[in-house]
């Protein structure tokens, strides 16, 4: 595939409109409280077949520092004794969830997500990855993917090293951008020696993948800043990069408040930002997974794309599609079965159902049959920018052609644009639609009618 051909601005400039990344589908603007606790039991009891793996996600909340731009849940604190006593309660949760599944159930892939998951001490880390394996059974052979959102300004090659002798193998850096005009106007001042750092720790203690966080459209860049950023890290070659779209809305995410909107890139810059990072990564070497990440030929995420094995979830691309997931700690969002489930959102009731001996489950979405094809059509065209409709028919029973009509006759105006291939035998997303695949996603999603689910999202570049 040319990946030059995938940046059209034209096309860019007509399909840039807002629609969900599809992390899930239904996505969490459809969770309601209909689904509770005491349901979440009953899926968990259900899943329980011995041969199905488990992926287990934890919510580390914490930040030393608030940045600007972030949109995640977190709380900005320098009193390392919260964490201590959030801790103490997510041991709790890891109990009840733990005797819910089967342990013959293997962890195949585990997360820690932020906040700063290393903002907890090394004593922390360690005894939190010993109760985790109290309850689940861990993998000791190194054939997991087990992985951690690092910041390099809370991490030293102590902390790498230890990571690596309780079982992690696999990180993600952020790093954001290198420019110091661009760090001070955010709030995360990070020097390129951090970083590095962090990433020859991470390969001397033989780390099986490191992936770099980049973003763009923060106040200050232009393309040749974000270039000096993009040259340095690629000269250093991790395995993966993640270039994510900066989405300023400050009425929805408080710190973005102190952002100054005037700072920010103009929307031309910003479009020629993205357009010399796809061509520098691709120049590289690197090739474009999708949504963001691009990946060096030999990775993991690169083969299972190939081999049509690739998937998605609440952390993003993975290759392990057939576990379910248990998330713990404060709003994080699980996979069961047929069911999405996410804890409660503040830290107060998260401690107080746990005190109360209640799982924080507050609400889900359990998926009905129509939910199940739409999903998978989604997985496969985000993931494989394909959909061979045979394949689909013979698992669901269906004639692609009739369930689908509406949704056929929307793609052709995608398909005059050169978006997307489409006959008699399914779609292919040609290169332009890559960058587009949201809105080629969003043709399916059966709940984007009304306003307002549609503004609970941001733009696709």
């Amino acid at each position: 595939m040319d990946q030059l051909s995938i940046f059209d601005p034209t096309l860019i400039a007509k399909y840039d409109q807002s629609g969900p990344r599809y992390t899930s589908y239904p996505t969490a603007v459809q969770f309601h409280g209909g689904f509770d606790a005491q349901d979440y039991r009953a899926v968990a009891h259900a899943s329980n077949d011995p041969g199905k793996p488990l992926s287990l996600y934890f919510h580390l909340p914490f930040c030393d520092t608030v940045c600007f731009y972030c949109a995640c849940n977190k709380i900005a604190t320098k009193d390392r004794s919260r964490a201590t006593d959030y801790l103490l309660q997510l041991y709790k949760e890891i109990e009840m969830q733990g005797r819910l599944f089967d342990r013959s159930r293997r962890v195949k892939q585990l997360h820690w997500g932020g906040g700063t998951p290393t903002f907890i001490s090394h004593d922390e880390m360690r005894e939190l990855m010993r109760v985790t394996g109290e309850y689940f059974s861990l993998l000791d052979d190194d054939d997991g993917e087990y992985s951690i959102e690092i910041d390099p300004r809370e991490a030293t090659g102590d902390t790498v090293a230890l990571l690596r002798d309780i079982g992690f193998n696999r990180m993600s850096l952020g790093v954001q951008d290198l420019d110091e005009r661009v760090q001070k106007a955010v709030n995360r001042i990070q020097s390129e020696s951090q970083t590095m750092t962090v990433l020859e720790a991470a390969r001397g203690e033989g780390f099986r993948s490191v992936s770099i966080d980049l973003i763009y459209g923060l106040p200050l860049q232009s393309v040749a800043s974000f270039q000096r950023t993009l040259d340095r890290i690629i000269e250093v070659e991790p395995d993966r990069l993640s270039v994510f779209n900066y989405a300023h809305l400050p009425e929805r995410f408080k710190p973005q408040r102190r952002i100054n909107a005037v700072d920010l890139p103009a929307p031309q810059e910003k479009l020629e930002i993205l357009g010399m990072t796809i061509e520098r990564l691709t120049e590289a070497g690197y090739v474009y997974i999708g949504m963001d990440h691009f990946a060096r030929p030999e990775d993991e995420l690169t083969l299972a794309q190939k081999n049509g094995t690739l998937y998605r979830n609440f952390q993003g691309y993975s290759t392990h599609a057939d576990c379910d997931l248990v998330a713990m700690g404060v709003t994080s969002i699980g996979m069961i079965g047929p069911t999405y489930s996410q804890n409660v959102r503040s830290i107060e009731e998260y401690y107080q159902r746990l005190s109360e001996g209640l799982l924080p489950v507050f609400r889900g979405f359990k998926l009905n049959r129509d939910d199940l094809i739409r999903r998978d059509v989604i997985t496969r065209l985000i993931c494989h920018f394909a959909l061979d409709f045979a394949g689909l028919q013979s698992v669901w029973g269906i004639r692609f052609a009739d369930y689908f009509a509406e949704e056929l006759k929307r793609l052709q105006d995608m398909a005059e644009d050169g978006l997307l291939t489409l006959d008699n035998t399914g779609i292919r997303v040609r290169p332009p639609g890559r960058l587009l695949i949201r809105n080629v996603c969003m043709v399916f999603d059966a709940y984007l009618d009304s306003k307002q689910s549609r503004n609970s999202f941001s733009k696709v570049i």
